[in-house]
């Protein structure tokens, strides 16, 4: 994998975080229950899921050339009731990399270093697991990082799901309160094997 390929990559993640992640859980917009599931596209279709009932959208601002983030976009999608943030963005890869649906260099790297970033930017964050998938029907591979730290003013699980395809890179993060462990786990089960 070339430099600029993991440059723009980890630029994205660290875009991602800084964006959202705070904010999102200290003040979530007041939504209704009765919110429809949203149907989430992403890869050109090769990442697609649909978040349950409850989850309002709102764009994320759009990254920024000068920062390295040009053509970044995002979406936040949040639940008030059970206090969950959902973080989708993509971005195009720079310097004309291209990889393939399951290139395993490209996302271990990639992971690697959102993990050793994250750690760095929460010094109480601890990973809990480090896994790699493969969707089935699209063949598209993942790689699914798991941390629990603070955020937003009390504890948090953190879900971070990477996927690349082509000139495109995805990624989805998934954070709940620390005392909603099944809830979060059904969620992320739910994402990642697209149902």
């Amino acid at each position: 994998m070339s430099s600029l390929s993991k440059h723009a990559a980890t630029l994205l993640l660290t875009t991602l975080a800084s964006l959202a992640v705070g904010p999102a859980l200290a003040a979530q917009p007041k939504a209704s229950a009765e919110a429809p599931p949203q149907k989430v596209s992403m890869l050109g279709g090769k990442l697609a899921f649909t978040l349950p009932k409850g989850f309002t959208a709102t764009p994320l601002a759009a990254g920024e050339v000068n920062q390295g983030t040009g053509g970044a976009s995002g979406t936040m999608y949040s639940n008030a009731s059970s206090r969950t943030v959902v973080i989708t963005a993509e971005n195009t890869l720079i310097g004309g990399a291209n990889v393939t649906d399951n290139d395993g260099t490209f996302l271990d790297t990639t992971m690697a270093d959102f993990a050793a970033q994250r750690v760095k930017a929460l010094p109480d964050a601890k990973i809990l697991s480090e896994k790699s998938l493969v969707r089935k029907g699209t063949g598209l591979g993942l790689r699914q990082l798991d941390t629990r730290a603070t955020q937003g003013g009390g504890p948090t699980l953190d879900t971070t799901l990477l996927g690349a395809s082509g000139t495109r890179m995805a990624v989805v993060q998934i954070i709940s309160r620390a005392s909603d462990q099944g809830g979060h786990d059904a969620l992320v089960k739910q994402i990642a094997s697209g149902q």
